[in-house]
């Protein structure tokens, strides 16, 4: 196998629009709390207009791992659509900057949608409301997959969130068979409860296309599982799929590794803004795979990189997660 690219990412690629509100903003701009909602571009506006100060920051939750996996040093790419306007070209420059290589094929300026965005509402608790206008990105389908980029990876990364697109599931089958076949690795993040609840049979279907290790939160799982019970979701999750990682917020995270189940402890850091959270988890967990490490060593990993991006307000890093594993003596 060409080993070109250590991890391609798919996802919707969004620019983040963050800001601070109280728990009454959420109530009187009738947003749920804690997940993620889909918007057309009218309440986009209204939103938008409502949030007061706000940070702009390139975005997406593939795109966040991906970048984060370029820093640490990875060969990466990533597959997702933007329009040839302002904010795409934010984005482009964005994975430019990083090293990620980016070949997805523009929407043009003459169609009538706009590159995506999320807004992240942030209350006093640290939890995130998110507020999805896809755009270009819904719109994403196999054509516009560089199959050559595939066929060079190590892994690929598939985003849950892009179940939501008219043909995401479709190109998901194509990708995971095409990787398959030329001897890389599937990764699937289940990515939000209310997506896995939309979608639920269709991601037992590409489950059961091969999926080589399933990134997801407890309430993300509880959903695929359709149960109370974690303890119930986890073993019918580890008789479908080789390698399951499932945060538990506070709680830390359990890796399920054939018949292995290991625990890991959070790491203790004062939560500011939980976005990302989840995405800076899966950079290090795929960071510690793709090195060889031992299992536990790499959900420590995940752990340390998901404490970094709650510290701070974005979905980024703004520390260095290599001396951060260091620093651990983890690598």
């Amino acid at each position: 196998m060409n080993d070109e690219f250590n991890v391609i990412g798919i996802g919707n690629a969004l620019v983040d629009v963050l800001a601070h509100v109280d728990n009454q903003f959420l109530l009187d701009n009738a947003v749920q709390k804690g997940i993620m909602q889909l918007i057309g571009d009218k309440r986009a506006i209204e939103l938008y207009s409502r949030m007061g100060c706000a940070d702009r920051a390139c975005g997406g939750s593939t795109a966040n791992t991906i970048a984060s996996l370029a820093q640490l040093g990875l060969n990466t790419g990533y597959i997702g659509k933007v329009k040839d306007d302002e904010l795409g070209h934010v984005l482009i420059d964005d994975f430019a900057r990083f090293g990620v290589v980016y070949t997805t094929p523009l929407a043009p300026d003459s169609v009538l949608y706009e590159t995506g965005r999320c807004l992240v509402l942030i209350t006093p608790d640290g939890e995130r409301s998110l507020n999805t206008y896809l755009g270009a990105a819904e719109f994403l389908d196999w054509e516009d997959f560089d199959q050559e980029m595939i066929v060079a990876s190590q892994w690929i990364y598939l985003e849950g969130y892009r179940f939501d697109g008219q043909k995401g599931q479709e190109a998901f089958h194509q990708a995971t068979k095409i990787c398959r076949q030329s001897g890389g690795k599937t990764a699937l993040t289940l990515s939000d409860p209310i997506c896995v609840n939309r979608h639920r049979a269709a991601f037992h279907k590409l489950i059961d296309d091969g999926i080589d290790l399933l990134l997801c939160n407890r309430a993300e799982l509880l959903s695929l599982y359709n149960t109370e019970s974690i303890d119930v979701a986890l073993s019918k999750a580890s008789d479908e799929i080789e390698l399951i990682a499932c945060t538990l917020a506070e709680q830390g995270a359990v890796v399920i590794s054939g018949a292995n189940r290991i625990v890991v402890a959070a790491e203790s850091v004062d939560v500011v803004d939980v976005t990302g959270a989840g995405d800076l988890f899966a950079a290090g967990f795929l960071f510690g795979l793709i090195q060889a490490l031992d299992i536990e060593i790499t959900a420590k990993l995940g752990c340390v990189a998901a404490a970094e991006v709650i510290s701070h307000l974005g979905a980024r890093p703004i520390k260095d997660l290599a001396e951060l594993f260091r620093a651990k003596q983890l690598i």
